[in-house]
């Protein structure tokens, strides 16, 4: 690795630090400003709430109260539940539910991916056509609807309609219970990944070296599979990290739907609560993912292109 990569991964990591610690202070901010507290029991006396809001040091300033956060946050401890799992740990809260999101969020991915590419490819060999017309329908659907409005359509059809799939999560059927969340999220992934991938192959497919291959006699197959396809994808591997990112953050109300208990739903549940510390891990979990995702992307750009890592800017 030469210095002009060291340097600009070594800048991209300040500047993802810089971001995260930013993006903290905004949060505990923003989530110790909301109204009430985690105390919210009416069965509580003056005394009560003042003795507990003590004892977590809620009655201390809020800077002080920031330091001792990060302080914990650092080693690994991000609280207790206050109102949703008594006195459970939120690390453990956070890190169950964040496996099941992260699961779901990868296999739409890649069950969009494959699916877009698919659809893309033939639209883009079926140009002007009613293949191509349903492929452009279905990707200016799946850009316009969001994945909550399809995940309440398919519940309604396949879970409390026709009954062939269930209506809530279960922890005894975990597969079928995830086809249609799954299936919600990766319609977004299916519509970009079939738009990007019918541009570029129909553009490949016009170009002087594919002219020049079919007039050498190459056959079909090998043409598409080896020499369109390979160069067409280029730009679709690029748009996989944004949309990587809008589904690991987009996951929220899909799972509230589906009864799914990922981070999204933790998240709203912690919210409606206002479990403090709940709040603050999955919001802060979300930034993580976020900026590594990018941070992963701009590191890659420069290895791809020198001209990235070599620029002033």
């Amino acid at each position: 690795m030469d210095k002009a990569m060291t340097k600009y991964i070594a800048k991209r990591l300040a500047i993802s630090l810089i971001t995260l610690f930013v993006i903290i202070i905004v949060l505990f901010v923003m989530i110790r400003s909301l109204p009430g507290t985690p105390f919210n029991s009416e069965r509580m006396t003056d005394a009560q709430l003042a003795a507990a809001n003590a004892k977590y040091g809620f009655d201390q300033p809020l800077l002080v109260q920031f330091v001792m956060y990060l302080k914990d946050m650092v080693t690994g401890d991000f609280g207790i539940s206050f109102t949703l799992y008594k006195n459970v740990s939120v690390a453990s809260l956070v890190g169950n539910a964040a496996k099941i999101s992260f699961i779901y969020g990868i296999a739409a991915c890649i069950f969009g991916t494959l699916v877009g590419m698919l659809l893309g490819v033939i639209a883009a060999l079926k140009k002007n056509t009613i293949w191509d017309t349903i492929t452009t329908t279905i990707s200016v659907l799946g850009v316009s609807i969001p994945s909550f409005v399809f995940a309440l359509l398919m519940v309604m059809i396949f879970a409390y309609e026709l009954k062939i799939l269930p209506l809530q999560y279960s922890n005894r059927n975990p597969f079928f219970s995830s086809i249609l969340p799954v299936l919600a999220l990766s319609m977004s992934v299916i519509a970009n990944v079939a738009r990007f991938t019918r541009t570029e192959m129909i553009s490949v497919l016009n170009s002087d070296y594919i002219t020049l291959a079919k007039a050498k006699g190459l056959d079909g197959r090998t043409l598409i599979l080896k020499h369109a396809l390979r160069n067409g994808l280029i730009p679709v591997i690029t748009i996989l990290g944004p949309i990587l990112v809008n589904l690991m953050t987009g996951t929220m109300v899909v799972e509230q739907i589906c009864g799914v208990p990922g981070l999204g739903k933790l998240l709203i549940n912690g919210i409606s609560a206002n479990d403090y510390d709940i709040v603050l891990a999955c919001a802060f979990l979300y930034a993580v993912m976020y900026i590594v995702i990018v941070f992963v992307i701009d590191v890659s750009y420069g290895l791809i292109d020198p001209r990235i890592r070599l620029g002033r800017g």
